[in-house]
């Protein structure tokens, strides 16, 4: 493939490392021949540059693509449409198990035509990293990880079945087991290369290029502080990476973020993170890339950039990019690389003039601004949002302040006559008990303690954001440390956890003998997921979440993760605060948002004494000391080696099926969509949609969120009551997102979201329409009754519909209830790009015009005409037929917008063009 590049600015060259030559695109050379001024291009951009050169064959890649990119640098915007290819492909196990689903019926459909099975393969390298599974049911004991471990493979037996099979039976697919890591730690430490190098099959020639990626999880973009380009992207976007297929993209923004200074003593790269978060949010960078430059970059270590670069979905950005560097090489050095990849790395990005140093000549952007690191302050973001830091000084009266609109309007309480003046959260056994300063407490059934609003529940070190920067973690075992040499323990009404992005950190933790230390705080290791920031926080202690409920209380979490929607890291939780994992255990001491734990004592100490946190807090040489004698290339090298092989319990799942899947009729978790079925070589001409009925009409700013199934669901959904005629008890539903291999489940859940409103039922919130005769429906309910009657339907929306996240399922489950339209004011690009993958149309109406304006109020049948002879962004004609019959046509905008999305559209969906290519190439 690299090959086959028509290489229009002779950019094609060699370079030779060590004992190997490798063949590469040249910037340099490009701007040589013709491409004036590519060198001054941000590094991102370089990386996207090199991308076409490479692919360009002409028809998806052109010259005029290529030379856009270069005209970039005189307005540095660009409403330029590419193509552009990652190297690989990331998938977490929420995501992945779809795309899985769907690899495995193209084999089955392959097998129907006659053809290999074998041809279905992903033909660029994939690895799914099981993630997301394991919740904190058991903390706080030794045995938590084991328990842990057991009750996510009883809950996850069928999925984790498929997954072994996909793992034996594709090429280029890679499974790393449950209890491994989070995917992007996993990636950073371990698949990440910085740059990629594949043999080109037909040459024989070995290629060198950047290595990039998309993943299916928007914090794919931590590795972006390895200088590695990717980000985030749903489920069919990915399916259709992995096969070969471009993702289309406008030429971005380009935001430089200039860092200068030196973060102060004290300070970390959680307090950092937080304030970037807050700068790029205010300053808007949805749909941009970032790129931090500045001699500020030289006192950040390589983990400090990941963990900037995992927040960019928070501050709204596609990527956080940094540039190769010499801490880029340190870090692949001690993470174990090859030492021939590490020379490669450098090598590479020297020639390419992608290599930063203190002399690098700063590149130009679309904008920048920029932030001195000796202003960063302690801090903390919530209680509802990443963005919404707050100084560790000011947590406690912001707190005082949100709880009214957290409260949520409820009536003021009065105190209880026996909590004044006296101490009402005793825990015996502990050496000095804190008064902490509350007008009222609520006593918790079978417990000596009391609890309040602001009091703290869950206390979590977690997520992908911290959990793979050493620096912080080994600032929570000294805390931990210190604290305990005084005699401070957490409190006991606070659900302490320590899940790490992978066993690396344990190998740390234990050889500088911290573990121990947070164990005696309650931080037992509870897994290697994602657990607290993706709502796998499990439930709290039943007679807390009893108090808080019957009380209404504003209970509060504190998690070193990036995501704090209220909501989401536990239902019984509504003020969730980001923050380091050293103050994860501050506040775990003091139990209470209430407390400023900037001035006011955490607790009291075996002496009798106040303790503060500065007295607990360690100091940066501290950390820098530790982190640099337990951290080695052996511990990486350790973990990794065997890393695809499991545990016993990963090993001991029996594979059922070999190159076509054995799909069991029973299973709840996977089956066979019905994407496929009748399935032929030749595409079914396309056809005018005649006669459709309106599922829903949409108000503006429709979401992803809103339309994909996502989270818990109760079991009079329609989902539910699929569950409940399986026998599934509802304790066992799980989640959609656990489901997600499962159309029957997913379908019915499409739509169904608690806060949407269909305007045919106004007053009336959730996934209900009017069905065939009138009557108020759920969604699926109404789209099976008009399956019957093989009536189409349409869907009519207002500006921005699909906002948000990609969502594969948004699409998928629109195409499975039978919509053959959505006809809308605009659309977001990457959700109007999936529905063409599923076959579904987008029409876009006139300027000016709407379904209000035409006064629609879903009685209508809908005709669609001159689809047969369909081009990109031609004019549709859509004939409405009111209900009192008469006839009204409009025009509207067709929003396929490019010949291969029209072949993707023709075919019936992405997958059914890839499919036939495989079948008859």
């Amino acid at each position: 493939m690299t090959s086959k590049s028509l290489d229009s600015f002779k950019s094609r060259t060699t370079i030779t490392v060590g004992d190997k030559t490798y063949s590469y695109f040249s910037i340099p050379l490009a701007e040589q021949n013709g491409l004036k001024g590519v060198s001054q291009l941000p590094h991102s951009m370089k990386v996207v540059l090199e991308n076409l050169l490479r692919f360009e064959d002409g028809v998806t890649v052109t010259r005029a693509d290529i030379e856009a990119v270069a005209d970039w640098l005189r307005t540095r915007i660009s409403e330029h449409e590419i193509s552009y290819r990652p190297a690989r492909v990331l998938m977490q196990d929420f995501t992945g198990v779809p795309a899985v689903v769907d690899l495995a019926a193209m084999r089955d459909a392959t097998a129907k035509l006659g053809a290999d099975p074998q041809k279905i393969n992903p033909l660029v390298p994939v690895d799914l990293v099981i993630d997301h599974s394991v919740m904190v049911d058991s903390f706080g004991t030794p045995l938590s990880f084991l328990q842990n471990v057991d009750l996510e493979y009883e809950r996850n037996g069928e999925r984790y079945e498929f997954l072994r099979w996909g793992q034996k039976a594709f090429d280029n697919f890679r499974v790393v087991p449950p209890g491994t890591g989070i995917c992007h730690q996993v990636n950073l430490e371990y698949l990440a290369q910085t740059v990629w190098t594949r043999k080109d099959e037909a040459s024989g020639e070995l290629y060198a290029y950047p290595d990039t990626l998309v993943g299916t999880d928007s914090h794919t973009t931590m590795v972006n502080g390895l200088a590695v380009l990717g980000w985030g992207v749903g489920g069919i976007e990915a399916e259709a990476a992995m096969l070969g297929q471009p993702i289309t993209m406008l030429i971005p923004e380009v935001i430089g973020f200039k860092l200068t200074g030196k973060i102060n003593e004290g300070i970390t790269a959680t307090d950092l993170v937080l304030t970037i978060t807050e700068m790029l949010r205010k300053k808007g960078v949805v749909g941009k890339f970032v790129e931090f430059y500045g001699p500020g970059l030289d006192y950040l270590s390589l983990e400090d950039q990941a963990t900037i670069a995992n927040m960019a979905p928070e501050y709204g950005a596609t990527c956080g990019f940094f540039p190769v560097d010499s801490d880029t090489l340190t870090y692949l050095e001690t993470s174990g690389r090859d030492a021939d990849r590490v020379a490669l790395v450098k090598a590479y990005s020297e020639a390419q003039g992608m290599y930063r140093t203190t002399e690098s000549p700063d590149p130009l952007f679309t904008d920048t601004l920029s932030l001195d690191l000796t202003t960063v302050v302690p801090s903390l973001s919530g209680p509802k949002r990443p963005q919404d830091r707050v100084s560790l000084v000011d947590a406690a009266p912001k707190f005082a302040e949100a709880m009214k609109d957290l409260a949520g309007g409820r009536k003021e309480r009065t105190a209880l006559p026996e909590s004044k003046g006296e101490s009402r959260f005793v825990d015996e056994g502990a050496t000095g008990v804190d008064d902490i300063p509350e007008e009222a407490a609520f006593p918790v059934r079978g417990e000596k303690f009391r609890i309040d609003d602001g009091h703290v529940v869950i206390a979590a070190i977690t997520s992908c954001t911290n959990t793979s920067n050493p620096n912080v973690l080994i600032a929570a075992g000294l805390v931990a440390r210190k604290a305990r040499a005084k005699g401070l323990t957490s409190k006991p009404w606070v659900k302490t956890s320590l899940a790490p992005g992978s066993q690396v950190v344990t190998d740390y933790l234990n050889a500088a003998g911290l573990s121990a230390d947070l164990d005696a705080l309650g931080f037992n290791l509870v897994g290697y997921g994602c657990t607290t920031c993706i709502g796998n926080s499990g439930p709290l202690p039943e007679a807390i979440s009893e108090c808080i409920n019957a009380n209404d209380l504003v209970a509060a979490s504190v998690l070193s993760g990036n995501r704090n929607f209220e909501g989401r890291v536990n239902p019984d939780v509504r003020a969730n605060y980001l923050a380091s994992p050293p103050l994860v255990v501050a506040y775990a001491i003091a139990g209470s948002m209430n407390i400023n734990v900037a001035t006011d004592p955490l607790g009291t100490g075996s002496d009798g004494q106040p303790v503060y946190l500065k007295d607990i807090w360690p100091t940066n040489q501290e950390i820098s000391d530790i982190v640099r004698t337990v951290i080695t290339p052996k511990m990486f090298l350790g973990r990794y080696s065997d890393v695809f092989k499991g545990d016993e319990n990963w090993q001991g799942i029996a594979v059922d099926g070999g190159e076509t899947y054995r799909w069991n009729s029973s299973s709840t978790y996977v089956q066979n969509p019905p994407y496929f079925e009748g399935l032929t070589m030749e595409p079914a001409p396309v056809t005018d949609i005649h006669e459709a009925r309106v599922l829903s009409l949409f108000l503006d700013s429709i979401t992803t969120d809103h339309i994909s199934p996502a989270g818990s669901f109760k079991a009079g959904t329609p989902a539910g009551k699929y569950l409940v005629d399986r026998q599934v008890a509802p304790k066992d539903f799980n989640s959609y997102g656990a489901r997600r291999g499962n159309h029957e489940v997913m379908m019915r859940g499409t739509f169904a979201n608690i806060r949407i409103k269909n305007q045919m039922v106004p007053g009336v919130e959730g996934g209900f329409t009017k069905g065939p005769t009138g009557e108020v429906m759920a969604m699926y309910d109404a789209a099976m009754a008009y399956q019957k009657s093989n009536t189409p339907l349409v869907i009519f929306a207002g500006k921005e519909y699909g906002t948000g996240s990609s969502r594969d399922w948004a699409a998928k489950g629109t195409r499975l209830l039978g919509v053959r339209a959505v006809i809308a004011q605009s659309f977001e690009r990457i959700h109007r790009s999936n529905l063409i993958g599923m076959g579904v149309l987008p029409l876009q109406f006139a300027e000016g015009e709407s379904w209000q304006t035409l006064h629609l109020d879903g009685t209508e049948s809908v005709s669609i005409e001159g689809l047969t002879t369909l081009t990109p962004r031609s004019t549709v004609k859509v004939k409405i037929v009111r209900a009192d019959g008469r006839i009204e046509e409009i025009s509207t905008r067709c929003r396929i917008d490019t010949v291969n999305e029209l072949e993707y559209y023709q075919h019936g969906g992405i997958l059914h063009y890839v499919l036939r290519n495989l079948v008859a190439a």
